[in-house]
């Protein structure tokens, strides 16, 4: 369960310690740059075998569809030599034939459509909700060093890639019957005729020789333009309070522009190379037409050619390029995407380095203690946030951290959490190493309220019973009561129905963080850790929220982080953090007598620790 969501504390202990989000951004986007290989085809495969049978009736629609329309040439030939009466067929008999031959077309035509769709949305399926858990296990330190907008552009963009591939290759494969069926229909109708129509096929092959190699840069242009200008999409949306709040919105479009003019160019460009191919066979058909008749036409006139087989061939060469056309556009379509699936399966192998060890266990009954013992601890590598940090909080005690930004506090409560795991030393609750607990028990015990509250869209109701799906409107209510949040909630126009808009802007910041109290209360942890859950409460409402407070505290083991010294002086320890090393502790009293750093803040009655300490 994790009650809050949002707060930059981490952030801050992160960046302190030389993290950039730029190079963050660099490392991450180090998870897609790797090359395609064999193994992707295969994952590919894996995907489609729990629907085998699905894909062999696709096959097996395909293949009747692609031979009805070998066939259908066939006895217009053959109606034709009926009706100049060079076979011994009826005309009325070809003709049923012909309209069997047609409705067959449809029925098969629309079969082969439809499992091939149903079939890729099925495998689609499978694979979002695939990247959905696993991208929910990953652990905060592998996403935090990925750029959430172009993570999330570049999956949404690969899955529709994904999905497109799918849909199509099937009609691919019949392409490809097709392609096969027309030659030896050709060829079994006039040897001599055939070869010489086939004869073009030479010269699109040297020409596709050229082309796939030339395009293949180009494809690979577009996609990373693409996934781009989403990434500066998605990243000004989700920041659009700061872009107005810094009036931004000009050089945010400058910026914008650019990056759709070369995403425009690119695009364009990937157009034209698709396209290219389709002159190139609309020529060489003209070529294949100019040998039918000229070379056909001769035969007829000399009788050594039936009419028939002629109007045939002239069928057969007009679809015949057909395929191929279409083989060539699906070559943009597959190359984009394996592209596609490649980043895909690297997102899905992203490790998951917090998880259980296989004899992992719950957290015994009580109320547990906290203690680190020598822990050494970074986001980064050689880079330590916390330096040999050694804290006991006795089971029930409310200990305050206090210290600049970058000191290390919210290390220590994600260490608690086990959002992390420390590089040595050992992070104890209830006396066990977390990282021999099952997390589901540090989840249902650890209740975590941030500064900035997330929550979701979607009632009051349900947010305040998110960690507690069972939870009765009882319970909620209670909750609610227990944490000053009902009566406020009660004068909404729907009350606990009322729905919360994207991340619940429609309420204050107090109001949100009053709910948050109310879910982290409901869900009943036996440690709270609070992290700056007072910074940007007015003076009216923090009255509320202290009284909230001294509810959530009571008989539980609690982590508080707070900048404003009259938010902790009740608390029964202060650690005062600084450097990712412990500079003090004691009692509010115990550190004002002694003279040191929180005394010397305390003295400055209008002053934040960030300021006195310089940070």
């Amino acid at each position: 369960m994790r009650p809050g969501g949002g707060g930059g504390g981490m952030n801050a202990d992160r960046n302190a310690m030389g993290g950039s989000t730029v190079e963050g951004t660099e490392r991450g986007e180090e998870i897609f740059a790797r090359r395609l290989d064999g193994k992707v085809v295969r994952r590919l495969v894996a995907l489609i075998r729990p629907y085998r049978a699905s894909f062999i009736w696709a096959i097996v629609a395909v293949a009747a569809f692609t031979a009805v329309q070998v066939a259908i040439p066939v006895t217009v030939r053959y109606a034709v030599d009926s009706a100049v009466g060079a076979t011994h067929f009826s005309l009325d008999t070809v003709l049923l034939a012909f309209g069997a031959l047609i409705v067959a077309n449809g029925v098969l035509n629309f079969y082969q459509e439809w499992i091939a769709a149903r079939l890729a949305q099925r495998v689609i399926f499978d694979l979002r909700r695939a990247m959905y858990a696993h991208l929910q296990d990953v652990s905060l330190g592998m996403l935090e060093q990925t750029h959430v907008g172009r993570l999330m552009a570049r999956l949404q963009g690969d899955v529709n890639s994904l999905q497109e591939f799918l849909e199509t290759s099937v009609s691919a494969i019949g392409d490809f019957f097709l392609l096969v069926g027309i030659v030896g229909v050709l060829l079994w109708m006039n040897l001599e005729l055939g070869l010489l129509t086939l004869a073009v096929l030479p010269v699109l092959v040297l020409i596709r020789a050229w082309w796939i190699p030339w395009a293949r840069g180009i494809f690979r242009r577009a996609r990373d333009a693409s996934s781009s200008v989403n990434a500066a999409l998605a990243e000004n949306i989700n920041g659009i309070r700061t872009v107005q709040e810094h009036r931004r919105e000009a050089l945010n479009l400058v910026a914008y522009e650019q990056r759709a003019k070369e995403n425009l160019d690119a695009q364009v460009g990937s157009s034209r190379a698709s396209q290219l191919m389709v002159p190139t066979v609309d020529a060489l058909t003209g070529v294949a037409m100019a040998v039918i008749v000229v070379a056909g036409g001769s035969a007829v006139l000399k009788g050594t050619l039936g009419v028939g087989v002629m109007v045939a061939y002239i069928f057969y060469v007009q679809r015949f390029f057909d395929p191929i056309r279409t083989l060539s556009m699906q070559y943009t379509v597959s190359q984009r995407a394996m592209a596609a699936a490649a980043r895909i399966f690297e997102v899905l192998d992203l490790p998951v380095q917090i998880q259980d060890k296989p004899d992992a266990r719950e957290l015994d009954d009580g109320v547990p203690a906290i203690e680190l013992r020598n822990v050494t601890f970074g986001y980064r590598p050689k880079l330590p946030v916390l330096h040999d940090i050694s804290l006991r909080v006795e089971p029930g005690q409310t200990v305050a951290l206090v210290g600049p930004t970058g000191s290390g506090k919210t290390s220590i409560t994600a260490l608690v959490h086990r959002f992390y795991d420390v590089w040595s030393g050992q992070v104890l609750v209830g006396g066990v190493d977390v990282r021999d607990l099952k997390l589901d028990t540090l989840g249902r015990n650890v209740g975590l309220v941030l500064q900035e509250p997330f929550l979701f869209t979607g009632s009051i109701l349900d947010n305040i019973r998110y960690g507690v799906a069972g939870a009765t409107r009882e319970d909620v209510i209670a909750a609610a009561r227990a944490v000053h949040a009902h009566a406020f909630i009660e004068r909404l126009p729907e009350g606990y129905e009322t729905e919360l808009g994207q991340r619940a802007r429609n309420l204050s910041i107090g109001q949100r963080q009053l709910i948050s109290f109310a879910r982290t209360l409901l869900a009943q942890p036996r440690i709270l850790i609070l992290d700056e859950a007072t910074a940007n409460i007015d003076s009216f409402t923090e009255l509320k929220i202290q009284k909230a407070l001294k509810v959530l505290l009571k008989g539980r083991t609690s982590l508080v982080i707070a900048h404003r010294l009259a938010t902790i002086r009740d608390a029964d320890r202060i650690v005062v953090l600084q450097h990712g090393r412990i500079a003090e502790q004691g009692t509010h009293d115990e550190l004002l007598a002694r003279g040191g750093l929180y005394a010397q803040l305390h003295a400055s009655s209008h002053a934040t620790f960030d300021e006195f300490a310089g940070d």
